[in-house]
């Protein structure tokens, strides 16, 4: 067995994008987290491609986003055929052109790249933070104590090993072990009866500058998208209740037939619905079969165990929202774990990851489940929007939000949204002012710039910067796009980006930083 020690603080099952950006977040906290993956290898599959502009800002702030937008590409148009003829072009995310630019959204279009290359991304930035993966070691049993969580680990020679950790987090998929033995129930439902197909194949002659569909193919729609910075396409085929008969399945509708997820049944499902020749398909990288259903963790902690990611809520693809939602569960979490170890805030804090983030997973849960039944892949059926983009998604009503200034305008940024970003040069913005600990920011050009960090921040806008406690981040700005968007007050910035105070009353900051160990 690799060597693992005895003990940790943070323990966390699951190697995919939400345990990579957890044991990221906590790495740059200073946390030790021992990161452990039952597989001996990463996910090799393309599967969840699309990050949202939320998850790019997530990313920005936890410092890969220059290697991820260097490894993808946007979205392309989705050109439709039918009879091996072209059929016309259409937009699966927004429409054409580039998006209205927004000095409040950095990053305002999708971007694509395969969940493979997103978790080897992932992967190496938490290797520059000191951190690395523990391959081929499963979660074979755990015990919870007042004060720890005893897990025994199996590694790949079978050795067993017990592991102390002060907490521990699941982000070990839709199976979850953990889940299951610590006895919290998961509630869903089929969102589609019919089988779907998902792979990763090689392809000769078709050309990569758009996302090919055969709405119509015989059997069920298929859908081929080129995987950026590759050679390879993204299959996805699914299944009618004729389609136990055609030569890429097993078996026959009576007896509840899957895809045949073999090379062979690969090609063969593409060659029987497209104009494609068997001769131009290829190598199959990866493939994997799966009747697309939404479950939701009754909920979401048990003790001192946390769950997160597809062990807590389990999405359609439909509207790119699985992957997405599970990094800013574990961005969510990340940061409150450090004001616990690292800050001596109340183990109460940890209690507000569940209140914020399971009535999210469930919105997102129905967002999903729409956008799937809305009418396949024809053109417009499955196009996107704001509500997507996970922009607008936030804890106005949450444990941690206290909006304290009265008579506000109806459209005006609240306590509990995300911090918007804004320009600090070339408008009316004044310099920066630090407080605390914080150094000189430098030459700053954007709000996210000065929220970027494991910290809390204040901004004081249009308001004399208080005295603020150690650790905390202070910046006085005066006028310009900042005091146009976020109006004048005090605004406490959580490391995760969501307004947690705005008041007017330097009074109150103390007792709201005080809640987050900020004394």
């Amino acid at each position: 067995m690799t060597h693992v020690p005895t003990r940790t603080e943070v323990l966390v099952v699951g190697a995919g994008p939400t345990g990579l950006t957890l044991a990221c977040d906590l790495a740059r906290r200073g946390v030790s987290a021992l990161l452990v993956e039952q597989a001996g290898a990463l996910f090799p599959g393309s599967r969840g491609k699309g990050l949202q502009p939320r998850t790019q800002e997530v990313f920005e702030d936890l410092g890969l986003l220059t290697a991820v937008h260097a490894a993808g590409r946007p979205y392309p148009r989705m050109l439709s055929w039918e009879d091996g003829e072209r059929q016309g072009e259409w937009d699966l995310v927004g429409g054409p052109g580039p998006a209205t630019p927004d000095p409040t959204v950095p990053f305002p279009s999708v971007w694509m790249l395969p969940q493979w290359r997103t978790q080897e991304l992932l992967h190496e930035r938490l290797r520059e933070l000191g951190g690395e993966v523990v391959l081929g070691t499963a979660l074979s049993g755990l015990d919870q104590h007042p004060d720890r969580v005893e897990a025994r680990l199996t590694g790949p020679d079978g050795a067993e090993r017990t592991v102390s950790a002060r907490y521990l987090v699941a982000a070990d998929g839709g199976r979850s072990t953990v889940r299951r033995a610590v006895g919290i129930p998961m509630a869903g439902g089929e969102v589609d009866p019919r089988p779907a197909l998902v792979a990763d194949l090689e392809i000769d002659g078709l050309d990569r500058g758009n996302w090919h569909v055969w709405p119509k193919a015989p059997g069920g729609p298929l859908l081929l998208c080129p995987l950026p910075s590759t050679t390879a396409f993204q299959l996805f085929a699914q299944f009618g209740a004729e389609s136990g008969t055609e030569s890429g399945t097993k078996g026959s509708p009576e007896n509840d037939a899957e895809p045949d997820t073999s090379p062979e049944g690969v090609r063969r499902t593409v060659a029987a619905r497209t104009h494609l020749p068997e001769s131009a398909l290829g190598r199959v990288h990866w493939a994997s079969g799966f009747r697309p259903r939404t479950a939701l963790a009754e909920r979401f902690r048990e003790g001192r165990v946390f769950l997160a990611g597809d062990a807590a809520h389990i999405h359609s693809p439909a509207g790119g929202q699985g992957l997405n939602t599970s990094i800013q569960d574990a961005y969510n979490l990340g940061w409150k774990l450090g004001q616990v170890l690292r800050h001596g805030a109340d183990e109460a804090l940890l209690d507000s990851y569940e209140e914020e983030r399971l009535p999210i997973a469930a919105d997102v849960l129905e967002i999903s489940t729409r956008l799937h039944r809305a009418g396949g892949v024809r053109a417009g059926g499955l196009r996107r929007g704001p509500r997507t983009e996970q922009l607008g998604l936030g804890y106005e009503d949450g444990p941690l939000t206290v909006e304290a200034r009265p008579g506000l305008a109806e459209d005006a940024l609240r306590a509990g949204e995300r911090a918007p970003d804004a320009p600090l040069s070339g408008t009316a913005d004044s310099g920066t002012a630090d407080s605390g600990s914080t150094s000189g920011t430098g030459a700053a050009r954007r709000l996210f710039e000065l929220f970027r960090g494991p910290h809390v921040t204040v901004l004081a806008v249009g308001r004399a910067l208080p005295e603020l406690p150690t650790g905390v981040h202070g910046h006085r700005i005066d006028g310009g796009v900042t005091e146009r968007v976020y109006g004048p007050g005090l605004f406490v910035v959580r490391p995760d980006g969501y307004l947690g105070l705005a008041t007017h009353d330097p009074a109150d900051l103390p007792g709201y930083l005080g809640r987050l160990g900020l004394r």
